[in-house]
């Protein structure tokens, strides 16, 4: 009887330790796929503000950007590139908004339609909120700020 009782308990220890093996290599797992699609993330949403600040370069140079300009085409193409790219790769809605909402400002700039300098810096702070929200979820960076300048 008492070896019994001892083939069950090896057999439960067993399976316990099993179980805190396959949990452990479901975290690492998951861990892996979140730092691998924030790294994806990451890359587009820089590639995005590179073209940001590209337009942001030729609109200080030049306060009106003809829409006819082979240049300002190209800008355009990749800034909707960039924004649809950032679209695919989100995981929340509010970064897929403040992106759309973001380039469509830019895109007017680039066309030279006057642009609310403030309205424009707003929709900037909105995208940066949100992406900072997608890449690190648990850290509210947008929570606890204010609107002051």
């Amino acid at each position: 009887m008492l070896s019994l009782v001892g083939v069950a308990l090896g057999a439960g220890g067993s399976l316990f330790g099993q179980y805190l093996v396959s949990r452990t290599n479901a975290r690492q797992l998951d861990a892996q796929e979140w730092a691998a699609h924030r790294a994806e993330l990451k890359e587009v949403i820089l590639k995005f503000l590179g073209v940001a600040a590209q337009i942001s370069k030729t609109s200080a140079a030049d306060s009106r950007i003809g829409a006819t300009d082979g240049v300002s085409d190209r800008i355009v193409d990749d800034l909707w590139l960039a924004q649809a790219e950032i679209d695919l790769a989100a995981r929340t809605e509010p970064l897929r908004g403040a992106t759309y909402r973001y380039a469509l400002r830019l895109a007017a700039t680039v066309r030279g339609e006057a642009v609310d300098v403030e309205a424009l810096r707003e929709a900037q702070v909105h995208f940066m909120d949100a992406a900072y929200d997608d890449l690190w979820p648990s850290q509210r960076r947008s929570a606890g700020r204010t609107n002051a300048p």
